[in-house]
């Protein structure tokens, strides 16, 4: 595939967006707020037989200090979001701002001190996060003699407490369980101290009472230190004791999942974990900064209608709501 064709089929994605977007809706570098911005993100995968456009023209902001959820099926691009935020993949078209950095301007150089000095990342595949012939401490101060630090020592003894696991200091990979692992690779992902932590469904091979501590762990993080922590996950219990959850579909942000009440609150009000995710959260769909919108996908097989099929819509000013109709209805 030659560089003309790539920008002619950049191009094309962008030929639904509208060149009239208010000027506000624009990111910018300036918005402190904002620990990640996208606007009409694109990244597109390309051999020489085949294009596959992973993302297409996605926008999300996450501010700082939030703890949030990335939820989607596979194919979805939620895989290929957490890659482009943790400096592992390079966006083809749109915007990205990290910390106030636009990784769209990276070069090798930038994307390395990015990763060392702003990003941690936690794997679903305990391979990736440890060393398996090194101690859990051994593992956590490796980052560390990477980037120079002194008293590495007492810094991964602190990070390990943090996890629940000073008392494991001295054990290898093999002599640890899953769960046990995956707090290890939680205390290595903040040794370089980031802003931001990405997990890769980090609770994807640990059972239930785990998989409830490790969330609690980037819960008190997020609190004490004030941690922006982004969780891509497909485990529905996990998700239900996050206040915000972005769907991702086909490339594109679908809908948001806000939490009616704090985590906090229910659990005063209730003693326990509720059990159906629409009693505890309500799902909104997102208008993208060009005003498209993405339909559940259960409510456009109960209208019988798909992707590429036209809708009557109509609005009743009395109640300022709206409708959809199948057409010809």
């Amino acid at each position: 595939m030659s560089k003309a064709e790539e920008q002619k089929l950049i191009r094309g994605i962008y030929d639904e967006i509208d060149d009239n977007s208010p000027d506000d809706n624009s990111v910018t570098q300036q918005d402190d707020s904002y620990m990640i911005r996208c606007e009409n993100l694109v990244k597109i995968y390309k051999t020489d037989e085949v294009e596959v456009v992973a993302l297409q023209g996605l926008d999300l902001d996450v501010k700082r200090g939030e703890l949030m959820a990335i939820v989607g099926n596979s194919g979805s691009g939620k895989s290929t979001l957490l890659n482009m935020l943790g400096g592992l993949d390079k966006p083809s078209a749109g915007s990205l701002l990290v910390d106030g950095k636009n990784l769209l301007k990276f070069t090798d150089k930038d994307y390395m001190q990015y990763k060392r000095d702003t990003v941690g990342f936690v794997w679903q595949n305990n391979a990736r996060n440890l060393v398996p012939y090194l101690s859990a401490v051994q593992n956590v101060e490796l980052p560390m003699l990477l980037k120079g630090k002194k008293q590495r020592r007492a810094r991964a003894l602190e990070l390990l407490e943090k996890v629940g696991l000073s008392h494991r200091k001295n054990s290898r990979l093999d002599q640890m369980s899953g769960g046990e692992q995956q707090r290890v690779a939680i205390a290595i992902a903040l040794a370089n101290d980031p802003k931001l932590l990405l997990a890769d469904e980090p609770t994807g091979s640990v059972d239930t009472k785990t998989s409830n501590m490790i969330l609690d762990i980037f819960k008190d993080l997020n609190q004490t230190e004030r941690l922006t922590i982004v969780i891509v996950t497909h485990d529905i219990k996990l998700s239900k004791r996050i206040d915000r959850v972005v769907a991702i579909r086909d490339g594109r942000t679908s809908s948001e999942i806000i939490r009616k009440k704090s985590y906090a609150q229910e659990l005063d009000e209730l003693g326990e974990l509720a059990g159906d995710i629409s009693e505890t959260h309500e799902e909104l769909v997102v208008l993208d900064r060009s005003g498209r919108l993405q339909l559940p996908k259960d409510y456009m097989e109960q209208l019988g209608i798909k992707g590429g099929d036209k809708v009557k819509v109509e609005l009743d000013e009395e109640s300022g709501k709206m409708f959809l109709f199948r057409s010809g209805e």
